[in-house]
């Protein structure tokens, strides 16, 4: 899913959720000088490489 789809609440669940994979060891996707996750996830997720999806459900 393309990032412009998302909500708010989904994108900033997404980078949140990276960003602690981030904290946690996992590893950086994108070449970059920063050092804080959240600033790298953003990042990321600009540049739409986040490994993370969101389901929904059709009710």
């Amino acid at each position: 899913m393309k990032k412009e789809h998302y909500t708010k609440y989904e994108k900033a669940r997404i980078i949140g959720a990276r960003a602690l994979q981030i904290a946690m060891g996992a590893p950086v996707l994108i070449e970059t000088d920063e050092l804080d996750p959240i600033e790298i996830a953003m990042q990321e997720f600009e540049l739409d490489v986040v490994p993370i999806t969101v389901k929904r459900t059709e009710d």
